[in-house]
Protein backbone atom coordinates (compact mmCIF):
# COMPACT_ATOMS: atom_id res chain seq x y z
CA UNK A 1 0.00 0.00 0.00
CA UNK A 2 3.11 1.87 0.23
CA UNK A 3 6.76 2.08 0.75
CA UNK A 4 8.66 -0.78 2.49
CA UNK A 5 10.81 0.09 5.05
CA UNK A 6 13.91 -2.35 5.55
CA UNK A 7 15.58 -2.11 9.38
CA UNK A 8 18.31 -4.36 10.97
CA UNK A 9 18.63 -3.42 14.62
CA UNK A 10 21.10 -5.90 16.39
CA UNK A 11 21.09 -7.80 19.37
CA UNK A 12 23.04 -6.17 21.99
CA UNK A 13 24.92 -6.95 25.41
CA UNK A 14 24.46 -4.77 28.44
CA UNK A 15 25.94 -3.47 32.19
CA UNK A 16 29.33 -5.36 31.44
CA UNK A 17 29.40 -6.31 34.71
CA UNK A 18 29.38 -2.98 36.63
CA UNK A 19 27.93 -0.60 34.02
CA UNK A 20 24.40 -1.30 35.12
CA UNK A 21 21.71 0.13 33.45
CA UNK A 22 24.79 2.28 31.80
CA UNK A 23 26.38 0.11 29.53
CA UNK A 24 25.82 -1.56 26.39
CA UNK A 25 27.25 -3.29 22.91
CA UNK A 26 26.02 -3.75 19.82
CA UNK A 27 26.74 -7.18 18.43
CA UNK A 28 26.77 -8.96 14.79
CA UNK A 29 23.10 -10.45 15.21
CA UNK A 30 20.18 -8.97 13.26
CA UNK A 31 16.95 -8.59 13.65
CA UNK A 32 15.43 -7.47 10.17
CA UNK A 33 12.40 -5.98 9.43
CA UNK A 34 10.32 -5.12 6.33
CA UNK A 35 7.51 -2.78 7.39
CA UNK A 36 4.53 -0.78 5.16
CA UNK A 37 1.38 0.73 6.20
CA UNK A 38 -1.54 -1.55 5.48
CA UNK A 39 -4.79 -1.51 6.16
CA UNK A 40 -4.77 -4.04 8.77
CA UNK A 41 -2.23 -5.60 11.64
CA UNK A 42 -0.44 -8.32 9.68
CA UNK A 43 2.79 -9.97 11.13
CA UNK A 44 4.81 -12.66 9.74
CA UNK A 45 8.14 -13.88 10.22
CA UNK A 46 10.18 -15.34 7.04
CA UNK A 47 11.76 -17.90 9.02
CA UNK A 48 9.10 -19.99 9.81
CA UNK A 49 8.72 -19.43 13.81
CA UNK A 50 5.12 -17.61 15.24
CA UNK A 51 5.51 -14.32 16.04
CA UNK A 52 3.23 -12.28 18.53
CA UNK A 53 0.48 -11.12 16.26
CA UNK A 54 -2.06 -7.99 16.61
CA UNK A 55 -2.08 -5.74 19.65
CA UNK A 56 0.40 -7.43 20.92
CA UNK A 57 3.24 -7.31 18.81
CA UNK A 58 5.69 -5.04 20.23
CA UNK A 59 7.08 -3.79 16.80
CA UNK A 60 3.55 -2.47 15.67
CA UNK A 61 3.00 -0.93 19.31
CA UNK A 62 6.08 1.42 18.43
CA UNK A 63 5.59 2.45 15.00
CA UNK A 64 1.67 3.22 16.22
CA UNK A 65 3.74 5.68 19.12
CA UNK A 66 6.06 6.98 16.50
CA UNK A 67 2.78 8.09 14.56
CA UNK A 68 1.01 9.53 17.65
CA UNK A 69 3.78 11.47 18.45
CA UNK A 70 3.99 13.04 14.84
CA UNK A 71 -0.01 13.25 14.88
CA UNK A 72 -0.42 10.34 12.42
CA UNK A 73 -2.68 8.01 13.20
CA UNK A 74 -1.28 4.43 12.04
CA UNK A 75 -4.81 2.39 10.49
CA UNK A 76 -2.54 -0.90 9.87
CA UNK A 77 1.20 -2.27 9.45
CA UNK A 78 2.23 -5.01 7.35
CA UNK A 79 5.22 -6.68 9.72
CA UNK A 80 7.69 -9.00 8.07
CA UNK A 81 10.47 -10.28 10.80
CA UNK A 82 13.53 -12.41 10.29
CA UNK A 83 15.36 -12.52 13.96
CA UNK A 84 18.25 -14.86 15.19
CA UNK A 85 18.04 -13.04 18.67
CA UNK A 86 16.75 -15.22 21.32
CA UNK A 87 14.01 -14.26 22.85
CA UNK A 88 14.31 -13.41 27.14
CA UNK A 89 17.72 -14.33 26.77
CA UNK A 90 19.86 -11.32 28.19
CA UNK A 91 20.74 -10.25 24.36
CA UNK A 92 18.53 -7.16 23.44
CA UNK A 93 15.57 -8.68 21.81
CA UNK A 94 13.06 -6.48 22.92
CA UNK A 95 15.33 -3.13 22.66
CA UNK A 96 15.74 -4.71 18.73
CA UNK A 97 11.86 -4.58 17.96
CA UNK A 98 11.75 -1.22 19.91
CA UNK A 99 14.59 0.22 17.69
CA UNK A 100 13.13 -1.26 14.49
CA UNK A 101 9.63 0.54 15.33
CA UNK A 102 10.87 3.74 15.79
CA UNK A 103 13.59 4.21 13.25
CA UNK A 104 11.42 2.15 10.92
CA UNK A 105 8.53 4.41 12.12
CA UNK A 106 10.16 7.54 11.13
CA UNK A 107 11.34 6.89 7.71
CA UNK A 108 7.97 5.57 7.02
CA UNK A 109 6.87 9.35 7.67
CA UNK A 110 9.60 10.94 5.75
CA UNK A 111 12.10 11.20 9.24
CA UNK A 112 10.31 14.31 10.93
CA UNK A 113 11.95 13.04 13.75
CA UNK A 114 15.47 13.55 14.87
CA UNK A 115 18.36 11.53 15.74
CA UNK A 116 17.85 12.79 19.36
CA UNK A 117 14.12 12.56 19.56
CA UNK A 118 14.42 9.14 18.29
CA UNK A 119 17.09 7.87 20.73
CA UNK A 120 14.84 9.91 23.25
CA UNK A 121 11.62 8.06 22.36
CA UNK A 122 12.99 4.59 22.11
CA UNK A 123 14.63 4.55 25.72
CA UNK A 124 11.53 5.95 27.52
CA UNK A 125 9.97 3.32 25.68
CA UNK A 126 12.19 0.52 26.73
CA UNK A 127 12.40 2.06 30.32
CA UNK A 128 16.29 2.01 30.30
CA UNK A 129 18.99 3.08 27.67
CA UNK A 130 21.40 0.68 27.90
CA UNK A 131 20.02 -1.87 25.57
CA UNK A 132 18.19 0.61 22.76
CA UNK A 133 20.84 2.90 22.95
CA UNK A 134 23.86 0.97 21.50
CA UNK A 135 20.72 -0.93 19.17
CA UNK A 136 20.51 2.74 17.24
CA UNK A 137 23.78 3.62 17.83
CA UNK A 138 25.94 0.83 17.48
CA UNK A 139 29.72 0.10 19.31
CA UNK A 140 30.45 0.93 22.55
CA UNK A 141 28.31 3.18 24.05
CA UNK A 142 27.63 4.72 27.75
CA UNK A 143 24.11 6.32 27.93
CA UNK A 144 22.15 7.76 30.87
CA UNK A 145 18.68 9.89 31.03
CA UNK A 146 18.17 12.66 32.38
CA UNK A 147 14.86 15.12 32.56
CA UNK A 148 13.64 12.31 29.23
CA UNK A 149 16.89 12.83 27.20
CA UNK A 150 19.44 10.37 26.20
CA UNK A 151 23.18 11.63 26.76
CA UNK A 152 25.26 9.30 25.44
CA UNK A 153 29.02 8.23 24.13
CA UNK A 154 29.81 6.04 21.65
CA UNK A 155 33.34 4.34 20.78
CA UNK A 156 33.72 1.39 18.11
CA UNK A 157 35.07 -1.42 19.51
CA UNK A 158 38.56 -2.36 18.47
CA UNK A 159 38.85 -5.43 15.99
CA UNK A 160 40.84 -7.13 18.76
CA UNK A 161 37.74 -7.96 20.71
CA UNK A 162 35.27 -10.83 19.83
CA UNK A 163 32.19 -11.68 22.36
CA UNK A 164 31.06 -15.23 22.87
CA UNK A 165 27.67 -15.85 24.01
CA UNK A 166 26.87 -18.51 26.52
CA UNK A 167 23.18 -19.22 25.63
CA UNK A 168 21.06 -21.57 27.84
CA UNK A 169 18.05 -23.92 26.44
CA UNK A 170 15.89 -21.73 28.79
CA UNK A 171 14.93 -18.20 29.61
CA UNK A 172 14.59 -15.75 32.56
CA UNK A 173 11.85 -13.09 31.88
CA UNK A 174 13.69 -9.39 32.71
CA UNK A 175 10.85 -8.69 35.04
CA UNK A 176 11.78 -11.62 37.24
CA UNK A 177 15.73 -10.54 36.95
CA UNK A 178 14.85 -7.24 38.43
CA UNK A 179 12.66 -8.51 41.29
CA UNK A 180 15.34 -10.32 42.17
CA UNK A 181 17.42 -6.64 42.99
CA UNK A 182 17.55 -5.59 46.61
CA UNK A 183 15.79 -2.25 47.33
CA UNK A 184 19.27 -0.82 48.62
CA UNK A 185 23.09 -1.50 48.80
CA UNK A 186 25.49 -0.73 51.11
CA UNK A 187 27.54 1.89 50.53
CA UNK A 188 30.86 0.37 50.15
CA UNK A 189 29.22 -1.88 47.05
CA UNK A 190 28.30 1.38 45.29
CA UNK A 191 31.56 2.98 45.23
CA UNK A 192 32.79 -0.53 44.40
CA UNK A 193 31.18 -0.36 41.18
CA UNK A 194 31.11 3.05 40.46
CA UNK A 195 35.01 3.09 39.87
CA UNK A 196 34.83 -0.69 38.34
CA UNK A 197 32.27 1.27 35.77
CA UNK A 198 34.67 4.25 35.57
CA UNK A 199 37.77 1.59 34.40
CA UNK A 200 35.35 0.02 32.21
CA UNK A 201 34.35 2.71 30.21
CA UNK A 202 37.76 4.30 30.06
CA UNK A 203 39.26 0.61 28.79
CA UNK A 204 36.97 0.19 26.04
CA UNK A 205 37.67 3.79 25.10
CA UNK A 206 41.65 3.50 25.45
CA UNK A 207 41.78 -0.28 24.32
CA UNK A 208 43.05 -1.32 27.41
CA UNK A 209 42.21 -5.03 27.00
CA UNK A 210 44.27 -5.87 30.31
CA UNK A 211 41.56 -3.90 32.54
CA UNK A 212 38.51 -5.60 31.07
CA UNK A 213 38.50 -8.53 33.96
CA UNK A 214 38.98 -5.86 36.57
CA UNK A 215 36.27 -3.34 35.17
CA UNK A 216 33.67 -6.12 34.78
CA UNK A 217 33.62 -6.96 38.68
CA UNK A 218 29.77 -5.98 39.90
CA UNK A 219 28.39 -5.90 43.29
CA UNK A 220 24.59 -4.17 42.04
CA UNK A 221 22.99 -7.16 40.56
CA UNK A 222 25.22 -9.88 39.29
CA UNK A 223 25.05 -11.77 43.12
CA UNK A 224 21.57 -11.24 43.34
CA UNK A 225 20.99 -12.92 39.88
CA UNK A 226 23.81 -15.79 39.74
CA UNK A 227 21.43 -17.75 41.68
CA UNK A 228 18.62 -17.63 38.99
CA UNK A 229 20.85 -18.75 36.41
CA UNK A 230 22.05 -23.01 36.84
CA UNK A 231 25.23 -23.69 35.55
CA UNK A 232 26.04 -19.67 35.17
CA UNK A 233 29.14 -19.99 37.75
CA UNK A 234 30.58 -22.82 36.42
CA UNK A 235 30.31 -21.20 32.83
CA UNK A 236 32.27 -18.45 34.01
CA UNK A 237 34.53 -20.49 35.35
CA UNK A 238 35.12 -21.87 32.27
CA UNK A 239 35.41 -18.95 30.57
CA UNK A 240 37.77 -17.74 32.68
CA UNK A 241 39.78 -21.03 32.87
CA UNK A 242 39.93 -20.92 28.42
CA UNK A 243 41.55 -17.70 29.13
CA UNK A 244 38.87 -15.00 28.41
CA UNK A 245 39.50 -11.46 28.95
CA UNK A 246 36.02 -10.71 30.96
CA UNK A 247 32.91 -12.55 31.89
CA UNK A 248 29.66 -11.72 32.68
CA UNK A 249 25.98 -11.92 32.51
CA UNK A 250 24.76 -10.48 29.33
CA UNK A 251 21.86 -7.93 30.69
CA UNK A 252 19.26 -9.79 33.21
CA UNK A 253 20.38 -12.69 32.01
CA UNK A 254 20.69 -16.12 31.48
CA UNK A 255 22.81 -15.46 28.47
CA UNK A 256 26.55 -15.63 29.83
CA UNK A 257 28.96 -13.82 27.73
CA UNK A 258 32.89 -13.72 27.47
CA UNK A 259 34.99 -11.06 26.41
CA UNK A 260 38.07 -12.73 24.15
CA UNK A 261 40.88 -12.00 21.98
CA UNK A 262 39.90 -12.23 18.45
CA UNK A 263 43.31 -13.98 17.73
CA UNK A 264 41.66 -16.99 19.86
CA UNK A 265 39.69 -17.78 16.65
CA UNK A 266 38.97 -21.16 18.41
CA UNK A 267 37.33 -20.12 21.99
CA UNK A 268 34.03 -21.23 21.21
CA UNK A 269 34.92 -24.79 20.12
CA UNK A 270 37.17 -25.63 23.08
CA UNK A 271 34.37 -23.61 25.23
CA UNK A 272 31.74 -26.21 23.61
CA UNK A 273 33.67 -29.23 24.42
CA UNK A 274 34.17 -27.91 28.15
CA UNK A 275 30.31 -27.46 28.61
CA UNK A 276 29.65 -30.94 27.39
CA UNK A 277 31.60 -32.45 30.15
CA UNK A 278 28.79 -31.15 32.65
CA UNK A 279 25.15 -31.44 32.82
CA UNK A 280 24.89 -28.34 34.20
CA UNK A 281 26.68 -26.18 31.71
CA UNK A 282 25.96 -28.26 28.85
CA UNK A 283 22.57 -26.27 28.80
CA UNK A 284 24.92 -24.12 27.64
CA UNK A 285 25.74 -22.65 23.56
CA UNK A 286 28.72 -20.41 23.01
CA UNK A 287 28.02 -18.50 19.85
CA UNK A 288 30.83 -16.19 18.57
CA UNK A 289 30.12 -12.68 17.82
CA UNK A 290 31.87 -9.25 16.71
CA UNK A 291 30.71 -5.68 17.70
CA UNK A 292 28.26 -4.20 15.08
CA UNK A 293 29.66 -0.82 15.23
CA UNK A 294 27.77 0.77 12.45
CA UNK A 295 24.30 2.22 13.95
CA UNK A 296 21.42 2.54 12.77
CA UNK A 297 21.19 6.90 13.35
CA UNK A 298 24.01 8.95 14.00
CA UNK A 299 25.29 10.32 17.43
CA UNK A 300 23.29 13.51 18.30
Amino acid sequence: MGEIVKVSPPASVANLGSGFDTMGIALSLFNTVEMEEWDRIEVRCADGSVPVQGEENLIWRTVREVYRRCGRTLPGLRLVQTSPIPQARGLGSSSACIAAGVVGGNRLLGCPLSAQEQLDLAAALEGHPDNVVPAMLGGFVTSVMEGGRVFAVKKPVGDSLRFCAFVPDFELLTEKARAALPGAVPHKDAVYNASRAALMAAAFCEGREELLRIGAQDRLHQPYRLPLIPGAEQVMEIADELGALACFISGAGPTIMAVCRAQDADFARRAAAALAQDARTARFTPQLLVAQNEGMIPLP
